[in-house]
């Protein structure tokens, strides 16, 4: 799948093919894996859950922006739900383009959108508790586990 919600491990192979292209001349990837300390807590592991057809659909929008901003680009992401012990992959992200400064460019507008826009939130188990961390960008809790119905549609 080139834009993507997957509930198995992601193939980073498959996720690089779909931008395989003769005019690159550079393909850059961002693979973000969960990490054990996260503000001098000790992750035991992650669940991640998302509004899927929304989250795809903003997925797709990131890449056509890429594609409008950065010519030649080719983009695919694929981002994983379920629940993620440390160092498994939540997120491949591959870009390639002509020429290689704007593959890193690109990759990193990609996952900074995506922490911006894509509806997928996390709850993060620890030694000595857990809490649903909210948006990922860590600026909305949610309390219930999920965002309010208004905040999905946005």
């Amino acid at each position: 799948m080139k834009f993507g919600i997957s509930k198995e491990p992601i193939n980073i192979q498959e996720v690089i093919d779909h931008v395989v292209q003769r005019n690159a001349g550079a393909i850059t990837t961002f693979i973000g894996t969960v990490r054990e300390l996260t503000k001098g807590k000790k992750t035991l592991f992650l669940i991640y859950e998302a509004y899927e057809s929304m989250a795809i659909k903003k997925l797709e929008q990131i890449g056509t922006e890429i594609r409008e901003r950065w010519q030649g680009a080719e983009v695919a992401i694929v981002h994983r739900v379920g629940k993620l012990d440390i160092t498994d992959v939540a997120v491949v992200i591959a870009v390639s383009t002509p020429h290689r400064a704007d593959a890193y460019e690109a990759n990193r507008y990609a996952i900074e959108r995506i922490k911006e826009i894509v509806p997928i939130w996390k709850k993060e188990h620890w030694e000595d508790g857990q809490e649903w961390i909210g948006d990922q960008l860590e600026k909305v809790s949610y309390l219930e586990g999920k965002p309010e119905a208004k905040h999905l549609d946005e």
